[in-house]
């Protein structure tokens, strides 16, 4: 036997014992196209990559030599799987603020949200198991619940947010959770309206069944009031109050420091009653042991004294500046027929094309005018959104972004006008 034979031997062994599991787990579809996008000259709106010039590097520096000179040996020591200490304290302090009652020790600090989600799924779901979602939804979430064989009750979104319309016949068929993005929902940029907030906590109160709220975007509001967390309104119902009381009734919250401070930190974290949290700690020790402790004692020396705050401030600057700046250059640049969400925050909008036209096949010729997005198929849990895609906003600047649109406007058109014709005389719906 050849060496090659051997190897193709010795694979083929290796995908012979894969789990069961292995075979619903596909790479997701953002971080394939984001290596196709490495090359300097393609326009990217496929990434939510935060802005770099928005990370506080000064800030961070200065807070690895505090880190290091004031408690360098316990920074590259192992620490508590529930995270560091003065973190959770920060942490529970800022559920607090927004009327969560919660204490540290309702805090645990994972390696960036996206593994909250993952222990979410590990401790809540087994095979066949439903998770009711929106649709369309995070395609991260899809990702961490697949690997535990989860099946999907998907809910239609309008500009409102999730139809809570559709939500009591799903609730009725006993899902494990509601998996809901509140606020400038990933991938389509919409607001879960107050009303709505209240009638989902109401309907899953009283269908028993969790919520897991997923709340990345938070404090990136560029206009408007914000609204309380889908948290906040379950502490309300439950009769708690903000003011030192412990985090307990129907909801799971999950936060992050990546879209403020800089994904690079990989800090994140979930908000859970007791029994919850120390359920989620036992599955993260087989994990990881624990966050990394340098990373999340920097986190806290950047974040402490109210810098979060004046940060935030900034970029929402910043960031909003560069929403209004895609809104123009859609106005500008796109044909008659597109459609698109307007959002109050975050890093996302949300793009409909008019019907006939697939954005995976449209993805090949916007690549070859140097723009890339992501087309919107792969966040619907169960197919469909071919005419879709999402847009990203916070990354490039404001002449890239009306550049990029410019680029993206030709492919449409020209795809518009290479329709079959029996397409091209239906009006988009």
């Amino acid at each position: 036997m050849s060496s090659s034979e051997a190897l193709l031997t010795a694979a083929a062994t290796w995908r012979d014992r894969f789990a069961q599991r292995a075979g619903g787990v596909t790479s997701s579809a953002i971080r394939e196209l984001l290596k196709l996008t490495e090359r300097s000259d393609i326009l990217s709106f496929a990434g939510g990559l935060p802005a770099p010039e928005a990370f506080p590097v000064e800030e961070v520096e200065a807070a690895c030599h505090r880190v290091l000179q004031e408690r360098g040996a316990d920074a590259l020591q192992y620490g508590p799987t529930e995270g560091f200490l003065p973190l959770r304290e920060l942490l529970a302090q800022q559920m607090e603020r927004q009327g969560v009652p919660a204490t540290p020790d309702n805090v645990l600090v994972t390696t960036g949200s996206q593994q909250a989600l993952d222990l979410v799924g590990k401790l809540f779901l087994d095979p066949g198991d439903h998770v009711a979602t929106e649709e369309p939804t995070y395609l991260g979430a899809l990702q961490a619940f697949a690997a535990y064989q989860a099946r999907y009750l998907p809910l239609p979104v309008d500009d409102e947010g999730l139809r809570v319309d559709f939500l009591e016949d799903a609730l009725r068929s006993g899902p494990r959770f509601l998996y809901v993005l509140p606020n400038f929902q990933n991938p389509t940029g919409v607001t879960l309206s107050l009303e709505r907030r209240r009638r989902i906590v109401e309907l899953a109160s009283r269908h028993g069944v969790p919520i897991v709220e997923d709340d990345p975007y938070r404090q990136l509001r560029y206009e408007g009031e914000p609204v309380p967390a889908v948290a906040t309104i379950q502490a309300q119902l439950d009769g708690g109050a903000a003011g030192g009381g412990a985090f307990r009734g129907g909801t799971l919250y999950l936060g992050t420091l990546s879209k403020i401070l800089g994904p690079g930190l990989r800090v994140g974290w979930v908000v859970a009653p007791d029994e919850v949290a120390r359920k989620l700690v036992q599955f993260k020790q087989g994990a990881d042991l624990h966050t990394s402790t340098f990373a999340q004692m920097v986190a806290y020396e950047t974040a402490r004294d109210g810098f979060l705050d004046r940060h935030v401030r900034r970029i929402r600057e910043l960031y909003g500046a560069r929403r209004d700046a895609m809104l123009r250059a859609l106005e500008d640049h796109m044909p008659e027929g597109v459609r698109w969400t307007r959002p109050h925050g975050g890093l996302f909008l949300w793009v409909t094309l008019p019907r006939g036209l697939d954005s995976s096949i449209l993805l090949g010729r916007a690549l070859q005018a140097r723009v890339a997005f992501v087309p919107g198929a792969p966040f619907f849990p169960d197919g469909g959104g071919a005419e879709t895609l999402r847009l990203n906003f916070s990354y490039c600047a404001p002449d890239l972004i009306d550049e990029g649109m410019r680029r993206l406007g030709g492919v449409i058109r020209a795809a518009l006008a290479s329709r079959p014709r029996s397409t091209a005389a239906q009006r988009p719906g």
